[in-house]
């Protein structure tokens, strides 16, 4: 909980004085609000007692309380301005923070953080500081002095009316407090059941076509409606363990119960002689008044709560370290790529390579092949440094890839992988990703090479066309358009996930055909999924549990009748298994 508060505080210090500000011009006004129901209780008093300055008092009560809420009105407006407009640049600057430090990160870190979890600290977490500091401020601090002020003037009054007039207040609290108590427990599993639906909705509206293609759309839904269902049961198990102080709680605070309250204990007063019948209608006035903000102050730390853990959650990810960017960068010598004995562990603990030894010379194709899990993945994306390795060195031209300037290592390394993502931007503008000051006329010829220019002309607005709004583009056309973007970089270097493994024969085709002119005269360091597409490798390795078990060509590692040999034959098997089939279909 210290944590959550440190970090909360230090989030909101650039706004702090003006959250003060805020804070002191509402309680101006909070005053100013009893007042008038002071001078109404007041002048009832003068009227009733019928002294010889009534008509006078009477007016100069009236004119208080005119007053009075010409100063709320004022201060209220001045309040509401001041936190909402440093809320707007609190909400702005937070969130230019977090997208910037997410673009420092390592890639490694999305891998353990799903698009939902992502998008509720961005978003939601951001809006739920925004109720804080817009509004909750000023409603905790109107339940504080309210309530306060009109308790002043009851006790001078009378103070055994006002402690009868209290007395739903006390029970109401006692209730609340019981309510609140588990909130603390509850809230982590709340946030993670959260982070569950958004993650699980985001992943199926991303991988809806997939799923359909596969038959596999209501098991996907499945998943999301399990989430959604754990998060019924727990929300409706939290609310159950509640509902009976609560509601007991808001019974004992309503108006009614409290009206009750006053005109009962007051009666008995006055009949007792304790109480003069006119000093009656103040506790009348202002004791039904005394509830709303006692409830609206449960409600706004509900609303502190909530912003405490999702301060806390935000700084997890401002505090992230990023990947580390020398001071005096080095300047490489070349495009030659090497791997020298190289680890990498995601967690510091379990290698997933190990002892990686490896040259790229220039010009030349190399392959990674291996079953799943072996590191093929995670090697190829050391070399664009979407992570650090853990032992070794990975160097181009002769440094260091850490010693590099981030902008100096991608204007030489450039990727394409199977999971295209496209940005919700014009066409042009995802083209020119690489290079933003890239004039039209590269664009549309990085476009005709990768075999995509004619399907964009052909688009509503062509180049202009925006992702996700007119322009809704296969599977691949996507893999073009990445092409067409590594192209337009023209970088020396190329890390290629072998883009047309998933697509259909006609896209297929045009993929290949667009990597051909993407990678003509380039490194290539390729992950091959079909081991049909590296026989023109000039060197293929061949990984096992995060080690090199084989390298070699094609034909070498053939002869060697190793595992390369074995997964060549399997290969050939399963290729003719296709066939056959085809030719039972008649395809």
């Amino acid at each position: 909980m210290a944590a959550e508060r440190s970090a909360l505080g230090e989030l909101l210090r650039p706004i702090r004085a003006r959250v003060r500000l805020a804070v002191a011009a509402q309680a101006i006004s909070s005053v100013a609000a009893v007042v008038p129901f002071i001078a109404v209780a007041e002048l009832g008093r003068v009227l009733l007692e019928n002294g010889p300055d009534r008509t006078r008092q009477a007016w100069t009560l009236t004119a208080v309380a005119a007053g009075a809420l010409l100063v709320r009105l004022i201060f209220l407006l001045a309040a509401g301005a001041l936190t909402h407009f440093a809320d707007g640049e609190l909400a702005l600057d937070i969130r230019r923070r977090l997208v910037r430090r997410l673009g420092e990160v390592p890639m490694s870190w999305f891998s353990g953080h799903n698009s939902g979890t992502v998008k509720k600290i961005v978003q939601d977490d951001v809006a739920a500081m925004h109720h804080l500091v817009a509004h909750s401020v000023l409603e905790l601090t109107s339940a504080v002095v309210l309530p306060v002020t009109a308790l002043i003037y009851l006790f001078w009054v009378d103070w055994k009316m006002t402690l009868v007039t209290i007395a739903p207040l006390v029970i109401g609290l006692s209730l609340y407090s019981v309510t609140m108590a588990g909130m603390g427990k509850h809230l982590p599993e709340y946030d993670r059941a959260m982070g569950r639906i958004n993650g699980s909705a985001v992943e199926f509206v991303q991988g809806i076509a997939v799923v359909k293609t596969f038959g596999q759309a209501k098991r996907a839904h499945g998943r999301y409606a399990s989430a959604a269902s754990d998060f019924a049961d727990f929300f409706l198990g939290w609310v159950k363990s509640t509902l009976i102080s609560k509601t007991a709680a808001e019974i004992v605070l309503s108006p009614i119960a409290v009206l009750a309250t006053v005109l009962g204990g007051g009666a008995w007063f006055v009949t007792r002689g304790w109480l003069a019948a006119a000093d009656l209608l103040p506790f009348a006035l202002l004791g039904v008044g005394l509830t709303a903000p006692i409830l609206a102050l449960f409600y706004a730390s509900y609303e502190l709560r909530f912003a405490k853990e999702a301060a806390a959650r935000v700084t997890e990810v401002l505090d992230t370290a990023p990947l580390p960017v020398v001071d005096s960068p080095k300047l490489p010598s070349g495009n030659a790529v090497r791997f020298a004995e190289v680890s990498c562990s995601y967690d510091g603990e379990t290698e997933v390579l190990s002892g990686i030894d490896l040259e790229l010379p220039v010009g030349t194709v190399t392959a990674l092949v291996g079953p799943s899990g072996s590191g093929k993945s995670t090697l190829a994306t050391l070399l664009p440094r979407f992570q650090d390795v853990t032992g070794g060195a990975v160097s181009v031209g002769g440094v260091d890839i850490r010693e590099m300037a981030p902008q100096e290592l991608y204007r030489r390394v450039a990727f394409v992988f199977q999971d295209v993502r496209l940005a919700q931007d014009s066409i042009a503008a995802n083209i020119r990703m690489a290079r933003p000051d890239a004039s039209e006329f590269e664009v549309h010829t990085a476009a005709r090479t990768a075999r995509i220019h004619d399907e964009i002309l052909a688009l509503p607005r062509g180049y202009d066309s925006v992702i996700g709004d007119d322009a809704r583009l296969s599977g691949g056309q996507a893999q073009r358009l990445s092409i067409a973007r590594a192209l337009l970089a023209d970088a020396p270097i190329i890390v290629l996930d072998e883009a047309a493994a998933y697509v259909d024969p006609q896209s297929e085709a045009e993929v290949q055909d667009a990597l051909s002119a993407l990678t003509g005269a380039k490194t290539v360091l390729m992950i091959a999924h079909r081991l049909a597409t590296v026989v023109e490798a000039d060197q293929i390795v061949v990984l096992d549990n995060g080690a090199i078990a084989e390298r070699g060509t094609h034909t070498e590692l053939l002869a060697a009748e190793g595992r390369y040999a074995r997964m060549w034959r399997a290969h050939e098997n399963a290729g003719g298994w296709r066939n056959r089939q085809m030719e039972r279909t008649g395809a």
